[in-house]
């Protein structure tokens, strides 16, 4: 899967994040603290968005449900969602952060 284009570092502020699709695959890109991190944008609980919710620190929470997911790694932290969601490799070059679903490479 080719990388796909989220922005430039000095329009994308620490504490936001931007969501795009990549063949098919919704994927959250986080700033944390000027470090870029991207997980699937889907609760495994019930399939739904994970970028309506809350961010506390590396944590974003559901708005659906409340589950809990690590940005960083993907890992679901709390119920009622058990499975993490998918974490994807992050680049940044010459100020351009990119990203890709790279689960069948």
């Amino acid at each position: 899967m080719a990388w796909v284009e989220v922005g430039r570092t000095d329009e994308f502020l620490p504490g936001t994040h931007r969501v795009v699709e990549a063949g098919g695959t919704f994927i959250a890109v986080f700033n944390l603290d000027g470090n870029f991190y991207a997980i699937e944008d889907i609760c495994t609980h019930d399939g739904g968005e994970l970028t309506g919710g809350t961010v506390e620190g590396d944590e974003v929470i559901c708005p659906r449900h409340g589950a809990r997911f690590c940005i960083k790694t993907g890992n679901a932290l709390t119920p009622p969602a058990y499975e993490p969601t998918a974490a994807f490799p992050v680049v940044v070059e010459d100020g351009v952060i990119r990203t890709r679903d790279d689960r069948w490479d």
